[in-house]
C-alpha cells in the first residue's frame, strides 16, 4: 500500500524555502533511510505542489506533515493524504 502526501505550497515558496530547506530534507531523508519515504519533490511551472510517496501507515506520513518546517513555518498551506492504488511498479 502506497500514500501520497500533497502540498500546496505558497506563492512566495522559492524565495522563502532556503532557510528552511536544510531541515525539511534532513527530516524527509531520515524517513527515507527507514524505509518509509520512496520519492518526493516539487512540482515545477509553476512550483504550487509538492508530492511525497510513501509506504507508511498514515500516522507516520500525518506526523511527518505535521512536523516538517514547511508545514510549520506556512510553506505549505494546505496537505492531504490520500491511498495510491498502485498497479504497475
Amino acid at each position: 500500500m502506497h500514500l501520497l502526501l500533497e502540498y500546496t505550497l505558497a506563492e512566495d515558496y522559492l524565495e522563502r524555502r532556503a532557510a528552511l530547506r536544510e531541515d525539511h530534507l534532513a527530516l524527509a531523508r531520515a524517513a527515507h533511510e527507514r524505509g518509509e519515504l520512496l520519492l518526493a519533490g516539487a512540482l515545477p511551472d509553476p512550483y504550487d505542489r509538492a508530492l511525497l510517496v510513501w509506504t507508511a501507515p498514515r500516522e507516520v506520513v500525518e506526523r511527518f506533515a505535521g512536523s516538517d518546517p514547511y508545514v510549520v513555518h506556512g510553506l505549505v498551506t494546505a496537505w492531504t493524504v490520500r491511498p495510491w492504488d498502485v498497479v504497475i511498479g
